[in-house]
């Protein structure tokens, strides 16, 4: 096993740990039996105590079992905006003893069409604004039955809070076979069948992207799920019973649902629930009720460090700040340490990992860094053509063993066998990602295997790039893509989004630019825009512009 990283260990803390030997719904259960009458959700100022939230999943779960017919093993597509729907839902789901398939809301019809007949979802819980793309799916290829919810039904409490409209909608779904409202399913009141599920049995399964192809269901037993929900709060100061955590990051994405929602309810903490990013919103609900964690991502945190409205809320709560999904900018970072005292915690993970599988330790924390290994996880950097183990600070392949690894891809063993390769007696999971260990045994990222541009022989990591041109004073995002050049074969070129009020050439960043990095990287081409292309997550969709670059979408 791999050790190099444990003279950094975050001091006082086992390298291994041990998680229940639970099914994740037994979380909500214990914490609503410590903590009955403290508030588990904050939906703008209205509240959920934990007593609350438990009966609403029991009877959802009754319902379930009743009403739908819904049996241990059975998949149940899950599909909305993060909302106290959501939560009650995701583990209703869990304990009815199905499976949780979460899907992005975004996604319209015939998308939705491979994710129930992949899945062979039987009931789908969804949300009135989403239902129209889902409706012609019900009583064909499997969807049985859907429970639509109304978001506005759980605002109870008047609020001075800018409350998007498609939230304060009221109840509208029509009347249609196979379909019933949340209010009549909650209103129903059944009472579950005992509980079964345990650590082996099926819990979620989140889908990959799909960037190679359709989106693959990745299948994740409660024990995946279980480590991840223990290991982060375990991992990081200040999540701890009197913890509120801001939930920004969507709730069907391994990591809001992980590091947002499952380990807070583990921790008995309270959540405070925001279904679509406003940065003034956020603003408030810190200063409000005294947000103590939040796990976010750069694009966010850029955009919230830069409202000039920030010196009127009192950040002063926040204990823990942390995220992924791409390296945050170093003036960024700065920034946020400037104002907080915090120094922005990165992590690492996918939705075949259940979410982090590496993370800083607070008390040597690098910037731009992936982190080092969680507990009992091993993690290895190889060469992605002979698999063979690499020295320090060589670039290769980023792979993984560990308890919240998936079991494999959902009836595609192919798949599943390519994702694992054989170390040690081992297996591994092979991230897809290209990255580095250095000497001390922190990982570091430097691209998508995929993405890389070669520049007359001359490899350029887009991310690499991305980062130093962060350093320009008048860029705001920055997106790296490759582009056709009939000389080099590949040239670098920028998509920029300037910061407002701020005018700059094309030539003015490229000449920065030379005296920033090496020839070989500088962007030759660069392209200014209003906005960069964003998923759900707020990742920035660069295979959507180096799809439009190539026209043919072969990179």
């Amino acid at each position: 096993m791999n050790t190099t990283h444990h003279a950094h260990w975050p001091t006082g803390l086992p390298f291994t740990l041990t998680a229940p030997q639970t099914s994740v719904y037994e979380n909500l259960e214990i914490s609503a039996r410590r903590y009955p009458d403290k508030v588990a959700i904050i939906y703008y100022d209205s509240i959920l105590t934990y007593a609350q939230l438990h009966a609403q999943v029991l009877a959802l779960a009754g319902y379930l079992q009743h009403s739908c017919g819904v049996a241990r093993g059975d998949r149940v597509l899950l599909n909305m905006q993060n909302s106290p729907q959501f939560v009650i839902a995701f583990y209703a789901i869990l304990r009815a003893d199905a499976m949780v398939v979460p899907v992005n809301p975004m996604l319209m019809t015939e998308e939705l069409r491979h994710y129930v007949e992949d899945s062979g979802a039987v009931v789908a819980i969804t949300s009135q604004e989403v239902f129209p793309k889902l409706a012609p799916l019900v009583g064909h290829s499997g969807l049985r039955q859907a429970i639509v919810a109304t978001y506005a039904d759980y605002l109870d409490t008047p609020t001075t809070l800018t409350v998007p409209e498609f939230i304060r909608a009221p109840r509208d779904v029509p009347a249609t076979p196979g379909v019933v409202t949340w209010h009549e399913a909650i209103s129903a009141n059944r009472t579950p069948q005992p509980h079964l599920a345990g650590t082996t049995d099926l819990a979620v399964m989140p889908y990959t992207s799909g960037t190679t192809g359709k989106p693959k269901g990745c299948v994740h037993t409660h024990r995946s799920l279980m480590f991840t929900a223990v290991a982060s709060p375990c991992w990081s100061i200040g999540v701890m019973p009197d913890s509120v955590t801001l939930a920004v990051l969507p709730f069907f994405h391994v990591t809001g649902m992980q590091v947002s929602m499952n380990m807070a309810i583990f921790s008995g903490g309270a959540i405070a629930i925001l279904p679509r990013w406003d940065r003034d919103v956020a603003g408030q609900l810190i200063t409000r009720y005294g947000v103590t964690s939040w796990t976010s991502i750069p694009t966010m945190m850029i955009d919230f460090l830069s409202n000039p409205r920030l010196a009127e809320y009192d950040i002063s709560s926040l204990r823990r700040v942390s995220g992924g999904g791409a390296a945050m900018p170093a003036a960024i970072a700065q920034k946020l340490l400037d104002l907080t005292g915090l120094e922005y915690m990165e992590g690492y993970g996918l939705s075949e990992t259940m979410a982090a599988t590496h993370t800083n330790p607070a008390q040597r924390m690098k910037k731009q860094c992936l982190g080092i290994p969680v507990f009992n996880v091993d993690s290895r950097v190889i060469d992605p053509v002979t698999l063979q183990p690499l020295a320090p600070n060589e670039v290769g392949e980023i792979v993984m063993a560990g308890p919240q690894v998936f079991e494999g891809y959902w009836n595609d063993p192919q798949k599943t066998r390519e994702a694992f390769v054989e170390i040690e007696g081992k297996p591994f999971f092979r991230s897809g990602d290209l990255g580095y260990m250095d000497d001390e045994g922190f990982f570091f990222f430097t691209d998508r295997l995929k993405r890389m541009i070669n520049a007359s022989g001359f490899k350029v990591w887009p991310a690499e790039v991305e980062s130093m041109m962060y350093q320009h004073p008048a860029i705001q995002e920055c997106c790296v893509i490759a582009a056709r050049d009939a000389y080099r074969g590949e040239t670098v070129k920028a998509v920029i989004v300037r910061k407002p009020g701020v005018d700059v050439t094309a030539d003015e960043i490229m000449l920065w630019a030379h005296d920033t990095m090496a020839a070989y990287k500088v962007p030759k081409l660069v392209e200014f825009v209003d906005t960069l292309p964003k998923s759900a997550t707020g990742k920035v969709m660069w295979r959507t512009l180096q799809e439009k670059e190539l026209g043919d979408g072969s990179k």
